[in-house]
């Protein structure tokens, strides 16, 4: 599925899904990858009021609706993934931990610079 990414904003605070369905969080922002300009992974906010934190979800096959971003990922691998403090960055140290919890190939750029950009 291709992104526009005009209509990253307009996303902010829908739903986040599971392939199945459950509501996992809602979408706080998305990141991309710095060498295709192509989203890749969803930031979530998850947890409980007072205890929230942002996981993330790859979106390799994922589908936007008007009320929803559903993504392929597991409710508990979402919950399982690396996370963040709401008011947190994804450090360089994190980003091979995220593609390696979802089975994915990580790459750095070729001057080692930083694969994920937020938006």
């Amino acid at each position: 599925m291709v992104f526009e990414a005009e209509n990253v904003r307009d996303w902010r605070d829908h739903d986040v899904v599971d392939a199945s369905g459950d509501k996992v969080g809602t979408l706080e922002a998305i990141y991309f990858d710095t060498g295709t300009d192509e989203p890749a992974f969803a930031s979530v906010t998850i947890g409980m009021l007072g205890r929230k934190r942002l996981a993330f979800a790859p979106l390799t096959g994922a589908v936007v609706s008007p009320d929803y971003l559903k993504v392929t990922a597991t409710k508990k691998q979402i919950k399982d993934s690396p996370s963040i403090d709401t008011d947190g960055e994804l450090t360089s140290e994190q980003e091979p931990e995220l593609y390696q919890h979802y089975g994915l190939e990580y790459q750095p750029g070729v001057g080692g610079e930083r694969r994920l950009g937020r938006r």
